[in-house]
């Protein structure tokens, strides 16, 4: 199928900064991935677990909020794994201790397995809320699944390090300022970096296009 790109739009939205913004719609699959790697280049970024589905983003930077102003997320956290669905969230994340990095899984208890994962050791367990830290991402990122079965999920793959948190809350704010009507916001694949990020979403139905949005500060 010959690749079809149709520009909506290019405009600039005013808040702490000026944000420039342009969408792009894509009919055949490849040519919109191939659109999304291109402009990520090395850009830390997701992808989502099964692309069928995507990672709803509707209630996603609501949930980033919450977590960060409870003290579950720091902003200088990694984001090396999330789900973000209705009600519930899961993440693994990286942090520095003494130099050393440490991988959390955070999720509801409904979403842990029954069994305690050997590889971690518990961190805290409050109503709701069960964190267990790792030393190795494969070992969280295994849990993660476990817990999650991927369902909903986007994982950080193919670059060379997981998106910041404060980066990823940063470019979720405007993406949602202006509504998307007749677009699905189910996330294939994103980046992000300091001064700009890119979204890659799924048809909203089958013979649908795909849908490229990207924000940058204003002159990059």
């Amino acid at each position: 199928m010959r690749a079809e790109v149709v520009r909506l739009s290019s405009r600039l939205t005013m808040a702490a900064l000026a944000i420039k913004r342009i969408s792009q719609v894509f009919i055949d699959r490849s040519a919109a991935l191939g659109h999304f790697f291109a402009n990520a280049g090395e850009a830390p970024r997701f992808v989502a677990y099964d692309e069928e589905i995507g990672c709803p983003l509707h209630n996603s930077l609501a949930m980033l909020e919450w977590a960060g102003v409870v003290g579950v997320l720091h902003d200088s956290d990694l984001i090396h794994a999330a789900r973000m669905a209705g009600e519930t969230a899961a993440a693994v994340v990286e942090r520095r201790r003494e130099g050393k990095a440490a991988f959390v899984y955070v999720g509801p208890r409904m979403d842990a397995p029954p069994a305690d994962p050997y590889e971690g050791s518990l961190l805290y367990d409050e109503p709701g809320v069960r964190a267990f830290e790792f030393a190795q991402r494969v070992h969280a990122v295994a849990h993660f699944l476990r817990a999650t079965h991927g369902v909903g999920s986007i994982i950080s793959m193919l670059s060379r390090r997981a998106p910041e948190l404060i980066h990823v809350k940063r470019w979720l704010a405007p993406l949602f300022e202006e509504p998307r009507d007749g677009f699905s916001s189910n996330l294939i694949a994103g980046w992000f970096a300091t001064s700009g990020a890119g979204f890659l979403f799924a048809p909203s139905a089958a013979g649908e296009p795909y849908s490229y949005e990207e924000l940058g500060s204003n002159g990059t």
